[in-house]
């Protein structure tokens, strides 16, 4: 059945943390993640996103205040519930945060937040957070039992990890590929009625990009290595305006559904 209400327009976040990986591989100021920022604004992003990992792997404290002080579109803040990362996004004030689980071995964020574990632990880093205005958000897995937790300690986005998803994809699992969308899609509307924001991202490419894209409670879609990856081959701006391009053909196609 069609929904009764209007598709929103769908958001593109786009990470910058690869940027910065390149530069550290050799040290020194390049590539610079807020020239790849402006340029990737440029080309269409909503939004940019800067993961500062406790080991400072990619992103430097430095490349936060930049950001901060020279983006024209809102930063969100990737970060761990620590009370060092809680420190650094009160100094700052990005205008989101999202919470992701981190462990110093792996190569990306694997996994999501286990909120409805965790709950006790984070419900003072999402308080702290929301009483300096800072909108937050949970990275989770598309399951309830996080959704409800999410919701319960006042969380104002998830975000849906599309990283089972997107595997199903690279594997040509048919089978595997129509229950991970499912599940999305559940999660998402699951979500929006309990009346959170609903964001996705990990993996996302351009092959997989149109069938999330295509659910309509989704208002945000939050991309970063594959778009860096694909700036080597034809620049960033291409790249970004690609995946915009894709992303806006998606929506549109929801039949019945007007684009807000």
């Amino acid at each position: 059945m069609t929904p009764n209400f209007e598709v929103p327009y769908l958001r593109l976040g786009v990470n910058i943390d690869h940027v910065a990986t390149i530069r550290n591989a050799r040290g020194g100021r390049h590539p610079d993640p807020l020239r790849a920022a402006h340029l990737a604004v440029e080309a269409g992003a909503d939004g940019i996103t800067a993961h500062l990992r406790e080991d400072r792997r990619h992103i430097s404290d430095n490349d936060i205040a930049r950001l901060k002080a020279e983006l024209t579109r809102p930063l969100n803040l990737e970060m761990a519930a620590t009370d060092e990362m809680l420190s650094i996004a009160l100094r700052h004030l990005p205008y989101a945060c999202c919470l992701v689980p981190e462990r110093r071995e792996e190569r990306t964020t694997e996994g999501g937040l286990d909120v409805a574990g965790g709950r006790q632990h984070l419900e003072r880093f999402v308080a702290a957070l929301k009483d300096s205005g800072i909108r937050v958000s949970l990275f989770i897995e598309p399951e309830e039992k996080q959704i409800e937790a999410a919701a319960a300690i006042g969380a104002d986005v998830i975000e849906l990890h599309t990283g089972a998803y997107c595997e199903r994809a690279l594997e040509e699992d048919a089978k595997g590929l129509a229950l991970e969308m499912e599940r999305l899609r559940n999660a998402a509307r699951i979500a929006a009625e309990a009346g959170l924001e609903v964001h996705a991202g990990h993996g996302l490419t351009y092959n997989t990009v149109s069938p999330v894209a295509r659910i309509p409670q989704i208002v945000e879609l939050n991309i970063g290595h594959f778009l860096i990856g694909e700036a080597i081959f034809g620049g960033l701006h291409s790249a970004v305006r690609r995946m915009r391009a894709l992303m806006d053909e998606a929506r549109a196609s929801v039949t019945g559904r007007k684009i807000a």
